[in-house]
């Protein structure tokens, strides 16, 4: 399993001493929150904050665009540092355009879906992803409850890689706590996003052992 603690979460004010914490816990890679205040209504990070995570952390970065019109977000991220860039199949009507632009940039390319968002509509772009995030919460916001009903979800994903013979990455999203890791990993999931959860504890390294433990 991989954890990717999401900066969301983190001081905004002490940021670079928040990722280093986390990645001497032993995190395996850092989630990027990118909000334009319209596809979702939050606000967040650009491209300057991952040029200026890059050179303090060796992690991996990945960059989840909840962004309108992600095709023209992109570019800028890679540019700026980033390892994966995923996108949701909601936020664009040329997903397989956007997903080959990302890989052309030479980064990681992933895909996102909400809640309410059914798998099939994913079938024809999966040959072309690294990486699909399934939310397991609604997006937008940090610290929201675990939605159960998307455990079924992450296991029917994880049985169409098999099936296809397919070798993209399962993350999950939202809620992720020392009680319901266990059940996503169960289902398939390989990369876990915690957000409050490890950065709202005060052993950022215990809370990540838990996950860890909790999956064991």
């Amino acid at each position: 399993m991989k954890i990717a603690p999401s900066i969301l979460s983190a001081d905004f004010a002490h940021l670079a001493r928040d990722v280093e914490k986390v990645e001497q816990a032993g995190a395996d890679l850092l989630h990027v929150d990118v909000m334009d205040g319209h596809f979702v209504a939050n606000l967040t990070f650009g491209p300057l904050v991952v040029q200026a995570l890059r050179p303090v952390t060796n992690l991996p970065l990945e960059v989840h665009l909840m962004v309108s019109d992600p095709a023209a977000w992109a570019p800028a991220f890679a540019e700026a540092g980033a390892d994966t860039i995923l996108v949701h199949e909601e936020a664009t009507d040329h997903l397989y355009g956007v997903l080959q632009h990302i890989a052309a940039t030479g980064v990681r390319a992933g895909v996102v879906v909400n809640p309410g968002t059914p798998l099939s509509s994913l079938e024809e772009v999966l040959p072309l992803v690294d990486q699909v995030l399934v939310m397991t919460v609604n997006p937008g916001f940090g610290g929201q409850k675990f939605l159960t009903a998307m455990v079924d979800k992450v296991a029917r994903l994880h049985q169409l890689r098999q099936d296809r013979g397919l070798h993209f990455d399962i993350e999950v999203d939202g809620g992720i706590n020392a009680k319901t890791v266990k059940a996503a990993a169960d289902a398939g999931t390989d990369i876990f996003v915690a957000g409050s959860y490890v950065f709202g504890a005060s052993d950022v390294g215990a809370a990540i052992s838990s996950l860890r433990e909790a999956v064991q």
